[in-house]
């Protein structure tokens, strides 16, 4: 087990790290969207990306 850990120490150090910033990225975007800022804002008269989907308001 040790052996396993001291040949592959880079590679589990760089996994880590990717998962590290893909739990961070995924916990801003939920908490984005829990404060209302992520997404869309159901203004389609001032949307940039037209993306012609009508929102109730």
């Amino acid at each position: 087990m040790l052996d396993f850990l001291a040949q592959n120490y880079g590679s589990i150090i760089a996994g880590a790290a990717v998962a590290a910033a893909l739990l961070l990225a995924v916990v801003k975007v939920i908490k984005d969207k829990r404060t209302g800022k992520g997404g869309c804002g159901g203004n389609c008269a001032n949307c940039v990306s037209c993306c012609g989907k009508k929102h109730k308001q």
